[in-house]
């Protein structure tokens, strides 16, 4: 996967780069314990943490902010997850993870089912990626939901550090 979308739009969505500058904001969303845990990541402590989060993991190809389209405000993250990860669950190097968040004010409102739609037809339409993948923790009922209403089945599970990750495939 070499060539790198800045954004993607929907109506209510786009989907864009990671920019320093929203480190407080990122801060504000991934500071809540029922963001990140389900997730497999703490919470952030500080706006330092954050805007590291952004440099070091938000950075990499294929990550996207989930921004509302009226403000331009980042309210959650959707992307790629590296191979390397992914090949621990069980996944063929060849297929593709799609990892995924909300910040808790926005939850029940369809915002990551439609950031995972634009994600997958730029990763099938772009990249050339057919085969796609959705993992979470046994549990997370949300990303289940998601999983299901973007049309991926249940495929295998895979333990992970003593948890169980459900692994959700797309053909």
């Amino acid at each position: 996967m070499t060539e790198i979308m800045t954004h993607l739009s929907s109506a209510r969505l786009t989907l864009r780069r990671w920019r320093e500058t929203d480190a407080e904001t990122l801060y504000r969303y991934a500071s809540y314990p029922d963001v990140g845990n389900p997730a497999g990541w703490p919470p952030h402590t500080s706006v330092e943490m954050s805007l590291e989060v952004i440099r070091a993991v938000f950075s990499a190809p294929h990550t996207f902010a989930v921004a509302l389209k009226s403000t331009d405000e980042a309210v959650g993250c959707c992307g790629v997850v590296p191979s390397e990860i992914s090949c621990e669950k069980g996944i063929p190097r060849d297929d593709v993870e799609i990892g995924y968040w909300l910040g808790k004010p926005y939850w029940g409102q369809g915002f990551i089912p439609e950031a995972v739609e634009l994600l997958t037809g730029y990763i099938e339409n772009q990249l050339g990626h057919k085969r796609l993948w959705i993992t979470f923790f046994d549990g997370n009922h949300k990303s289940k939901r998601v999983a299901e209403k973007c049309g991926f089945k249940y495929h295998h599970t895979a333990n992970q550090n003593d948890c169980k990750e459900l692994c959700y495939v797309r053909d």
